[in-house]
């Protein structure tokens, strides 16, 4: 066994280094890894980006196209067999429609292979055929990024950050009273074991529902197929002594089961893959939260850049130890629900928001990006008077009445530390004005032959996370 074991894992490397090298000399694959905090659009993003890629009238700010060295792209088979293949026809047509709507989020890990023939540009391009790029796109929810965090901490150092963070949530009130009246000292009773996770995981639920970031375990708001399992029927307890056989002991013993059989894993077969990244955020949803989902999403972006391994991907370093992310994009999305007045503030607070982990990236060899974009444009922008003053609006369909309406979400800060400075002392409302969000509901379209649905700097993004490799 223990032989048998040791020529399988020679196979597997020989075969990952053979697949590297071709990888490398041949057809370039660029692996892009697209996450987000809740409800920021990442299955629209997917959607919109492989539409508009393979009609690319709307790709003005990719230069491969621009200068025409794009002849062709289109789907093929993925190359990772046992992954769920990114539903992206059900997507696109839930969004084209005749009676477009939003499609389903993000529950699970999915892949896309997207491939583009290019001819090369250069001084000898003219004596070069086209050559095939593979975008290999990995979609992932962004609470299973932040469970990443949690391989560095003990169930003690887990349950003490966790207790303290969600003292102040009126979501957590529920769950803070089950655990004070439990003592994790006492010998491990299955139902009260039971009930712990379940009231945690309902205050997770809650929290995200609110706009809240920073939801882990990541799993207990998407079990799937580990509904019910001791490795999800943990929760934080104040730990002191705890003998062997304790409500404590067993907790920590699922705890270290959950890092074992579902984050390390996670990790492993796709996170530790991926050499490009966009970490899209929903910027005005938090905004319109209030200062504390300000400061969770800031704590939150900052958590999930500890989890990348940035660098850059030299060519001896990605064919013996293995790819590092070298470009990472944070994106704040639905710019399309403000006007373009405003867009200069938007990408300056999620610039602010995620300096601390920009500026880590960027020192081990990452380049990084800040944008505010809309993956697929559902408003139209128009200047209304009020008071007499021009209010510049947006025009939509809302969501939960389906009527039209004009929608002014308030003046975003010229300074972001206007946000954050307050998020970061613990104000519970903003002192100079609120900001409000809205539900559009995606516009029907009437597209043209070679149009992909209408963005808001969707080329921007796409230039800058592949452009290179075009």
């Amino acid at each position: 066994m223990v032989i048998s074991s040791l020529v399988d894992g020679v196979s597997r490397g020989a075969e990952t280094v053979t697949d590297k090298v071709s990888e490398t000399l041949f057809d370039p694959t660029i692996r892009l890894g697209v996450t987000g905090l809740s409800r920021a659009g990442k299955t629209v993003f997917i959607t919109a980006l492989v539409a508009g890629l393979m009609n690319r009238n709307r790709m003005v700010q990719l230069e491969a196209e621009r200068d025409g060295r794009i002849q062709s792209a289109f789907l093929q088979p993925q190359p990772d067999d046992t992954v769920p293949r990114f539903d992206f026809e059900t997507h696109l047509a839930a969004l084209t429609g005749p009676n477009p709507h939003w499609p389903e989020s993000t529950r699970a890990v999915s892949e896309l292979r997207l491939s583009l023939l290019v001819q090369p540009s250069g001084f000898l391009s003219g004596l070069k055929g086209p050559r095939r790029v593979h975008l290999d796109i990995v979609d992932y929810p962004g609470e299973w990024l932040l469970d990443l965090a949690l391989l560095d901490k003990t169930y003690a150092q887990w349950s003490s950050d966790a207790l303290e963070r969600i003292q102040q949530r009126p979501q957590a009130a529920e769950f803070l009273a089950v655990s004070a009246q439990s003592d994790g000292g006492l010998p491990h009773d299955e139902p009260r074991a039971q009930a712990l996770a379940a009231t945690f995981a309902n205050y997770l639920q809650t929290a995200r529902r609110d706009g809240y970031s920073d939801c882990t375990p990541g799993r207990f708001l998407l079990p799937g197929d580990l509904a019910g399992s001791p490795v999800l029927t943990f929760a934080p307890l104040a730990v002191g002594k705890a003998p062997r056989g304790s409500l404590a002991r067993e907790m920590e013993r699922r705890f270290e089961a959950y890092k074992t059989r579902v984050v390390k894993p996670f990790f492993r077969d796709h996170f530790a893959r991926i050499d490009r990244q966009v970490v899209l955020v929903d910027a005005l949803t938090a905004i319109h939260n209030g200062p504390p989902a300000v400061e969770d999403m800031r704590r939150g972006l900052s958590d999930i850049l500890t989890a990348f391994r940035p660098g850059r991907n030299a060519f001896l370093t990605r064919l013996l130890r293995g790819k590092r992310v070298e470009k990472i994009l944070f994106a704040a999305t639905k710019a399309d629900h403000l006007h373009h007045h405003q867009h200069r503030q938007m990408t300056d607070i999620i610039q602010a928001l995620t300096n601390e982990a920009q500026s880590r990236a960027q020192f081990s060899g990452a380049e990084t990006a800040a944008l505010s974009i809309a993956a697929l444009r559902a408003t139209t922008e128009e200047m209304r008077t009020h008071n007499g003053a021009d209010l510049p609006c947006v025009r939509g369909t809302l969501l939960d009445s389906g009527r039209q309406a004009a929608f002014y979400p308030g003046a975003l800060p010229q300074d972001p530390q206007h946000l954050l400075a307050p998020a970061r002392q613990g104000a519970q409302t903003w002192l100079d004005g609120e900001f409000q969000a809205m539900n559009f509901a995606p516009a029907a379209l009437t597209l043209s032959p070679g149009e992909g649905p209408p963005h808001v700097r969707l080329d921007r993004a796409i230039e800058f996370l592949i452009g290179d490799r075009l």
